[in-house]
């Protein structure tokens, strides 16, 4: 099985440019928060993916290296029949000018950055200050669709767990490319991939929907969206089914049937608590079972309610006004009915 190839392992494997770390710091730049598919294979050595390519980086004080791998063509049609499952890689061993300049459109080399550093120290010495330390940070030009797709990732995420969504995401619907030490690398997913009718329950099955306390914080900071109006998007549309909507209705219900007392008006952590309340009563689908009594309590159906009663057996009836005096407990309190 091919491994991850280190620079100490004979530099004939390898191809350079000249590129000092005042210009470039690939510790820094590829681990700060701009793509995610980078990973630290070996002790200074960054393995990931540029243009359906995988690659190996490293640099030593004024140069950098990098190493291509690339899949055996007669191994092409292999793959196809096998599902398209990764197979072994070989080394490039001729240089070209194309992957040089791949290295050099990725990383922006035709910047001179070392100017623009001096250029923004001396313009703020807050920033030179900085400067001195976090040498060699520079942008990426990266794909586009593999770039906006990521982003779409990091709301409310960190780095580690936005590293590991986009690679469930380039494993489960890109093409492989080569495996490393039993690391698949695949491809980011092409706009056709990404647009198939059959991906949005894969993403869900990749764990890719936000979990319902961030979803609804989400969408609390955009303006005019409350708590109330965060949990029904949830609930209806971005399946979180423990969501439990607290509206007038909802509200009136705790009191009335359930003799929910705690506070006197609509506030956050009241909205927090009667969720919390019926969660803790009716399970994972409480947003379901709430849907029930919210239209139950609706006025153009009191109709049905009646017949509800109307139906009820008088044995039912006598329990209930027997039970009247007995203690109910909600939400970890007990209550007189």
């Amino acid at each position: 099985m091919a491994k991850h190839t280190v620079l100490s392992s004979g530099a004939k494997l390898w191809r350079s440019l000249a590129c000092a770390k005042s210009e470039l710091r690939l510790d820094l730049t590829l681990a700060c928060g701009q793509s995610f598919r980078w990973r630290e294979t070996a002790e200074g050595h960054w393995t990931g993916v540029i243009r359906g390519r995988v690659w190996t980086l490293t640099q030593t004080d004024d140069t950098l290296w990098y190493h291509m791998y690339q899949s055996l063509d007669r191994f092409k049609e292999a793959v196809k029949k096998e599902e398209e499952e990764p197979v072994a890689v070989t080394p490039v061993h001729q240089d070209t000018k194309e992957e040089e300049e791949m290295q050099r459109d990725y990383f922006q080399l035709n910047v001179k950055l070392g100017d623009l550093y001096k250029e923004w120290g001396a313009a703020d010495h807050h920033f030179k200050h900085i400067a001195d330390i976090f040498t060699g940070i520079r942008m990426l030009r990266q794909d586009p669709t593999e770039c906006l797709f990521s982003f779409m990732c990091t709301s409310n995420n960190h780095i580690t767990r936005i590293q590991g969504m986009v690679e469930r995401l380039c494993q489960s619907l890109g093409a492989p490319l080569c495996q490393l030490d039993q690391t698949s690398y695949h491809n980011f997913p092409s706009l056709s991939a990404l647009a198939d009718t059959s991906v949005e329950a894969r993403l869900r099955d990749l764990s890719f929907g936000a979990p319902y306390l961030q979803a609804r914080d989400a969408l609390r900071t955009l303006p005019g969206v409350g708590t109330k109006v965060a949990d029904c998007v949830c609930l209806m549309s971005l399946d979180k089914v423990e969501a439990v909507p607290i509206d007038t209705h909802v509200w009136q219900i705790a009191k009335r049937d359930y003799k929910y007392g705690s506070g006197n008006g609509q506030t956050g952590k009241l909205h927090r608590d009667i969720g919390d309340f019926f969660r803790k009563l009716w399970g994972p689908y409480a947003g379901w079972a709430q849907s029930v009594l919210f239209c139950a309590d609706l006025k153009k159906v009191r109709n049905l309610k009646e017949m509800l009663h109307m139906k009820r057996p008088k044995k039912e009836e006598n329990d209930e006004e027997e039970n009247d005096e007995e203690e109910l407990t909600v939400a970890g309190k007990k209550r007189k009915i």
